[in-house]
């Protein structure tokens, strides 16, 4: 065998080697979706991991959103004139993290058009027997899913 075999020969085992790898392991992992980015939130939400919610927020398009709060029976909207004022009110003791949490969460499936979705998350309060329908907006930006808006909406019971 001469030298442009030998190397033939090695590339091809090594890229046999690397898919037998990626096979070992699972396969190519699962695309980022709408819905998995929604659920994400909440487990950095329930984590206090700012850094993780950073990645999921679009948080330009948040401070955006003057006219409505989002954390939920509100008496009036809040602004926030920082990213920072926005974890900080989705983790630890905000007043969003506390609403949020202190109800029933369930997430829905996505509807998705091109780089656009929604996805709705039903708050359902226990106590009150209130619930509400929250559509997060979601669109791509560089490629991931980032939850740009909360539009919440009083449910009928």
């Amino acid at each position: 065998m001469n030298n442009k075999t030998y190397r033939t020969t090695g590339i091809a085992l090594a890229a046999l080697l690397l898919l037998g790898l990626i096979a070992a392991c699972g396969g190519t992992p699962s695309p980022d979706t709408p819905k998995k980015t929604v659920i994400a939130m909440f487990g950095a939400m329930e984590r206090n991991d700012q850094a993780a919610l950073a990645h999921l927020l679009d948080l330009t398009a948040l401070m955006k959103e003057t006219n409505r709060d989002y954390a939920l029976a509100s008496d009036s909207a809040r602004t926030f004139t920082s990213p920072q004022q926005i974890l900080e009110d989705l983790t630890n003791d905000g007043l969003t993290k506390r609403r949020w949490f202190s109800m029933q969460r369930i997430v829905n499936e996505a509807q998705v058009t091109g780089d656009a979705a929604t996805v709705d998350v039903t708050f359902h309060d226990k106590q009150s027997g209130i619930a509400y329908l929250t559509k997060f907006g979601v669109h791509k930006v560089n490629d991931k899913w980032k939850i740009y808006s909360f539009k919440t909406e009083e449910q009928p019971s």
